[in-house]
């Protein structure tokens, strides 16, 4: 048993530097000496136990943080997962979440092995993960990562960081910014599958077609018409799941590629990202 005398002071600020908690930090001071680095080191291998002994759990709660550059070229989306909804809440763990979405604006991070891999204050995203993980009790994750580029990307954030979205308009008009939000605002809300029907996959088309002739059928409609109503109702499919077909939810005499034209002629979506928490 060391003899060492382990002051408040010297617990306090191995508080401070790591986040842990009193006792932890006391016994960590303890176990080696009064050495602050072996303490950290300590702490550190507690919080890999810990996540290690989580990797089983759910983590369907967090943030969803989305983020622009100064020059509104380029935004990113990251969801950073945790077990609760009380500590997603929490001040510190959505700061973290924060410094996570900063630190892949900074350093023009284009994927999510590539940004956990970034160090944040002296280590890598992975490993201060896994320090969360240690400190707050829970299964901590940096799970999803999106980013975006374009004439004028606009940031929104729906539903205290639950829903992230990002969009790329084409060009950097005069009411872009309030424009780019409303569009925002429209994915968020009608979650549309693409920009417009050019960009529906195909698969997605025949899986639509076939639900259609089914639909169809079963309604008792000559097996001759079958093709032609089919292709209405997948008109019907492009109206509402496509972006620029979609009613404008703030104007339904408009569409969303009609809404736009309003603000500046020719401003179009050139892309867009949407993340839900969870989903």
């Amino acid at each position: 048993m060391s003899t060492v005398q382990i002051s408040a002071s010297d617990v306090n600020k191995l508080r401070q530097q790591t986040g842990a908690g009193m006792m932890d930090c006391k016994k960590a001071l303890t176990e080696s000496g009064g050495d602050f680095e072996a303490a950290i080191d300590y702490l550190r291998k507690k919080g890999a136990k810990v996540a290690a002994s989580r990797q089983d759990r759910e983590s369907n709660e967090g943030v969803v943080i989305a983020k622009t550059t100064a020059d509104g070229k380029r935004g990113i989306i990251v969801e950073v997962n945790c077990e609760t909804d009380f500590v997603a809440k929490n001040a510190d763990f959505i700061a973290f979440a924060n410094s996570i979405a900063d630190l892949a604006i900074a350093n023009n991070a284009t994927s999510l092995d590539e940004l956990t891999a970034m160090e944040l204050n002296g280590s890598k995203i992975s490993d201060q993960v896994i320090d969360q993980t240690g400190k707050i009790g829970e299964k901590i994750g940096v799970n999803k990562f999106e980013t975006v580029t374009g004439e004028k990307v606009i940031a929104y954030i729906h539903g205290n960081y639950r829903l992230g979205v990002l969009v790329a308009l084409s060009a950097d008009a005069e009411g872009a910014d309030e424009a780019g939000k409303d569009v925002s605002m429209q994915i968020a809300a009608m979650n549309p599958v693409a920009i417009d029907k050019e960009g529906v996959d195909s698969r997605t088309i025949e899986r639509e077609l076939e639900i259609a002739k089914e639909q169809i059928r079963a309604e008792g409609k000559p097996e001759a018409m079958v093709e032609k109503i089919a292709a209405g109702k997948l008109n019907k499919f492009y109206k509402d799941s496509t972006l620029l077909n979609q009613e404008f939810v703030k104007d339904s005499s408009k569409t969303v590629a009609q809404f736009l034209d309003t603000v500046a002629k020719g401003l179009t979506v050139q892309a867009f990202k949407r993340v839900q928490l969870g989903a």
